[in-house]
């Protein structure tokens, strides 16, 4: 009888599951009425259904909770900016207002009178899940009721985006929106160290575009761009970040829900430092250094005193030191320590001093996870406050292998893809996609705790930033509603919440230009193939990865950047800096033509050489790169301090040099 009762039980669970997601299907999937287009938003929400009819925006009053009216009143801005581009502009109150009063004087002076036309509160009883708002905007009045002042902040960002697709309108689409994140932190994490250092203005504008795809979390990669008092030496030439600007900025993303997260290379990538005689004893190899040396006296106290001017700056309780990729480690004065112990327990050994180091400081640990899961039997011993961060850039990464030996060990990750865009010049759009994707659906499988979208410069920053946009998106976008965003239109949500294109032309235009790595038939982990031809010069066309290049393949690429870039003068982006994005995207198709050039008449040559080049192809090529340099120093300079151009550029400068010497780089 106990198994009949129990089965019984099952089916009935069952069909209530069933009828549960079946509603909820229907629900998310409602569409919109009225021959009303749907709304484009970026995330889209977890669920949204249209609602018959339309509101009318009259004047009216933009009612914040009195009871957390501190925590909203930048929130009520949002939405009364919002508003007013569909139609009167409405005053912010406090006060609801005796009901009667107003209907007697609608009643009598129904042109004077002025309703309370939008509702803003904070009730985490209604709405339960953290970060999580409910949007309804219905013929009467529009409300947002949020878990907390971060849910209200989301939803004002999804009425700025339902807003800018009616301006002018005086009306809105009825619509209900449940929300909230998949991921609690939403990061980004953008490299500030090779070698770009943006601007303040820079940085506060990416804060704001960040914010309103409700990402949460930002850091800036640090290895030698922050302002050291006693360390002039390490970032004199670098235009680095100084503790005011820290403050600034910190003050700037708390204002709009982000935590800035401090950020400091700690074991390996410290070659800035390292190279100057002042730092070089704590390298593990002096005549390569990069990595500092766990085996030297005074590496420790070099961190420590670091953290100590750092951290104060940051009002995160977080703590990102990397200790990624110590490649070095064991190859010099950690030798002998390594053989005896092993080259895990020596890491683990040094990364759990870091840790002492950070407690002291009252911050929680991130570190990157690859070296630790060269030695999984030592993962069941990192420290329970510790958060790992799974990292990996290729499509097919093996997230699904790598987070499961966290979660076994009780120990916090973080899943860490990245928008392809360095090493690519234009992007990497089809494996950005589907790394970002592959990140959400395997940090939601195995219960990650953050997602941070990485975004690298690494050998010259040659990417400039709006290559970036569409990476940032898309990774905003998974990460707060899988599900619902997987297969966005893409091109669509760019060009109406990042490049304001009303010809439509910009978000395709990125999109199929970060698809020129595919076309020349040669797929490279982690770069293009385009990329490293303008990068390795030297290297043979026989071996590598010119083995798989023809002439009729990169001609073929050449057409189609040409093809890609041809709508370019149509586009309308209604931005501040519309010319300099399509200044930008131009020289990086310029870049990418170029390497096809280059490539091609290197493989018309008997040796591949670029010595062999006949001289006035040479002196073509010569000068449509000089031309790319110098527009390439200009468009730097537009969103970036100083610091760094110069490495950057001398990348290019190198190749220049080729061309100019009968094919054979100067010594430098």
């Amino acid at each position: 009888m106990r198994r009949i009762r129990l089965s019984y039980l099952t089916i009935s669970f069952s069909l209530i599951c069933c009828l549960f997601v079946s509603c909820n299907a229907l629900y998310k999937s409602q569409p919109a009425s009225n021959n009303v287009a749907p709304y484009i938003l970026l995330p889209e929400p977890q669920n949204i259904a249209y609602l018959q009819g339309t509101c009318k925006l009259k004047s009216g009053f933009i009612l914040l909770d009195s009871n957390s009216s501190d925590k909203l009143l930048g929130v009520c801005r949002i939405v009364q900016e919002s508003l007013a581009q569909v139609g009167p502009r409405w005053e912010l109150t406090a006060a609801r207002g005796p009901q009667s009063q107003q209907m007697v004087r609608q009643a009598h002076h129904p042109e004077q009178s002025r309703r309370i036309g939008a509702t803003i509160t904070i009730d985490p009883i209604k709405i339960q899940r953290p970060q999580g708002y409910r949007l309804i905007i219905d013929a009467n009045q529009i409300s947002i009721v949020a878990h907390n002042a971060a849910g209200a902040f989301y939803a004002a960002q999804t009425l700025k985006q339902i807003c800018r697709q009616r301006q002018g309108m005086q009306e809105l689409a009825c619509i209900d929106i449940n929300d909230w994140p998949d991921f609690a932190n939403r990061g980004v994490l953008l490299d500030i160290s090779r070698d770009k250092v943006p601007t303040m203005k820079t940085l506060f504008e990416l804060v704001d575009l960040l914010s309103e795809w409700k990402i949460n979390q930002f850091q800036l990669y640090t290895e030698h761009t922050f302002a050291y008092r006693n360390h002039r030496v390490v970032w004199d030439k670098a235009s680095p970040m100084t503790g005011e600007e820290i403050l600034a900025l910190d003050a700037y993303c708390r204002e709009r829900f982000i935590e800035l997260v401090p950020n400091q290379s700690s074991f390996a990538h410290l070659e800035r430092w390292l190279t100057h005689k002042e730092y070089v004893h704590l390298a593990e190899r002096e005549d390569s250094p990069f990595s500092i040396s766990p085996a030297v006296p005074g590496s420790i106290e070099l961190l420590a005193e670091l953290y100590d001017e750092l951290l104060p700056h940051f009002s995160s309780s977080n703590f990102n030191v990397n200790c990624d990729e110590t490649f070095d480690l064991g190859t010099g004065k950690s030798k002998e320590i390594c053989e005896r112990l092993g080259k895990g327990r020596v890491y683990l050994d040094f990364l759990l001093k870091i840790h002492q180091l950070v407690q002291k400081q009252n911050r929680k640990m991130q570190f990157w996870g690859d070296i630790i899961l060269h030695h999984p039997e030592l993962i069941s011993e990192l420290p329970k406050d510790i958060t790992a961060m799974v990292w990996g850039y290729e499509a097919n990464h093996p997230f699904s292998q790598l987070c499961p030996k966290f979660a076994a060990s009780g120990v916090p990750f973080y899943v860490c893809p990245g928008t392809s865009s360095w090493n690519s010049i234009a992007g990497r759009t089809e494996n950005a996609i589907q790394n970002l994707r592959n990140a959400a659906e395997n940090g939601l499988a195995y219960g990650a705790i953050g997602y941070l979208n990485t975004d690298w410069g690494d050998n010259g920053h040659w990417q400039p930033l709006p290559v970036s946009y569409l990476g940032y998106a898309y990774g905003a976008a998974v990460s707060w509603a899988r599900q619902s965003n997987q297969n966005i239109d893409l091109p669509k949500a760019l060009d109406l919440h990042t490049f304001r294109d009303k010809a439509g032309v910009m978000g395709q235009l990125v999109y199929e230009l970060g698809n020129a790595y595919k076309e020349p038939g040669v797929l490279l982990g982690n770069q293009s193939v385009l990329f490293y031809i303008l990068q390795n010069p030297e290297d043979s066309v026989s071996a590598g990865p010119y083995t798989g290049l023809t002439i009729d393949s990169l001609k073929k690429t050449r057409d189609y950047i040409d093809r890609v870039m041809s709508p370019l003068s149509k586009a309308c982006p209604e931005r501040p800096d519309a010319r300099q994005i399509a200044d930008e995207i131009s020289n990086a198709a310029a870049m990418l033509r170029h390497a096809c050039s280059l490539a091609i008449a290197r493989l018309q040559t008997t040796d591949g050489k670029i010595s062999s080049i006949p001289e006035n192809i040479r002196k073509e090529l010569a000068a449509d790169l000089k031309n790319i340099i110098t527009e390439h120093r200009r468009l730097w300079l537009l969103r970036n301090r100083e610091g760094g151009l110069v490495d950057s550029a001398a990348r290019m400068e190198r190749l220049l040099e080729t061309y100019q010497t009968n094919g054979s780089p100067m010594e430098s």
